[in-house]
């Protein structure tokens, strides 16, 4: 009998194999984040973006990130369903995300060193609280005693950062069911449906805080990716769907149902975009993943573009992206890659719990 995760059609039936698009599918989304954030770099924080004249309320890096939770929460999923252990989960995490944040980090300050209008005294006890406040992900912190204090868009350093923190905490609620031993369908099942109605409630209602409304926002991507790998056989990886999807979306605009299908639609696409049959993109897994890198340069490069006179969200892009994909391929190959090789090796069975 064939076994469920390999009935013909679905997700599960494409996951099975080791030939997916999603770093081509990571690296546009972390370049249209480049993209996104020029125009509050170039011209200020109140920008208006290409997208938001046709989609008032949402950019193109805000379309990207959720993507990013979306895929992010297919594969958290899938790593921890597959550990040994929590420690085993935890250890992978921390090798993809900490050696090349805390190198970025490191640069970050030591360049910022260059550019500091502050004297040495003012600079360097604000550079350590700065490389540890986001080194540790804790009360992450955007700006550098005297660095970029006369930008356009003002002395923050890296307003990538954000995400990073909901992130982790995403990781931590998948970890959390699984440890509990929690059924990953319906766990699943349950997150997604009370984040949708969040949602539709609108979690600024719910919230007083505004960190806790941006985690019931990305988690809701995360948590749809989750359940699509959890329910990966019985999910078909259809283009009707995808295509179904987005008219709700269309349909759903102006409605308070919008938002929820809007990231439906994304998500799923997302997941679809990944396993489509397109053999001649499988080429560009060659050159390795390189999206992190991207998402964690970009913005203080595209800053610093700014300090040095580019004056229209073209120039800035332009003068930006190939440094930054230069500093991303270094950081693949030197950081990234090296740490991954860290990682325990070796597939096993599925968690009892997980799935």
């Amino acid at each position: 009998m064939i076994p469920q995760a390999q009935r013909r059609g679905s997700i599960g039936a494409l996951a099975m194999g080791r030939d997916n698009h999603f770093n081509l599918v990571r690296f546009v989304a972390a370049s249209s984040v480049l993209v996104s954030h020029a125009w509050p770099i170039a011209l200020g924080p109140d920008a208006l973006q290409p997208l938001e004249v046709a989609l008032p309320g949402h950019t193109l890096g805000g379309v990207a990130v959720i993507v990013f939770f979306a895929v992010s929460g297919f594969f958290i999923a899938q790593s921890f369903d597959r550990s040994r252990s929590a420690a085993v989960f935890l250890s992978a995490r921390a090798l993809r995300l900490f050696p090349a944040l805390l190198v970025m980090l490191a640069l970050t300050v030591v360049g910022g060193a260059f550019l500091t209008v502050a004297d040495p005294g003012t600079y360097w006890p604000d550079a350590i609280r700065y490389f540890l406040r986001n080194a540790t992900l804790f009360a992450t912190t955007y700006e550098l005693a005297g660095v970029f204090a006369t930008n356009p868009y003002g002395s923050g350093v890296n307003g990538s950062l954000w995400t990073l923190r909901h992130e982790v905490a995403c990781y931590f609620t998948v970890l959390a069911a699984g440890v509990l031993r929690l059924p990953g369908r319906a766990v699943s099942l349950l997150a997604v449906a009370g984040l949708a109605a969040l949602a539709v409630i609108g979690p600024e209602k719910v919230f007083n805080s505004g960190a806790a409304v941006k985690f019931a926002e990305l988690a809701l991507p995360f948590w749809i990716g989750s359940a699509l790998y959890f329910w990966r056989d019985r999910v078909p990886h259809s283009a009707v769907l995808l295509a179904l999807l987005a008219a709700a979306a269309a349909v759903a605009r102006g409605t308070a149902v919008f938002d929820l299908a809007l990231v439906a639609a994304l998500a799923y696409g997302a997941i679809w975009t990944g396993f489509a049959r397109a053999r001649p993109l499988l080429a560009f897994n060659r050159l390795g993943d390189f999206s992190y890198g991207i998402y964690i340069y970009a913005f203080p490069v595209q800053q610093l573009a700014a300090h040095w006179g580019t004056v229209t969200p073209w120039s800035n892009m332009l003068w930006a992206a190939p440094l930054v994909l230069i500093l991303s391929v270094l950081s693949w190959h030197l950081i990234e890659a090296p740490a991954l090789r860290l990682k325990p090796r070796g597939r096993v069975a599925t968690r009892p719990g997980a799935a």
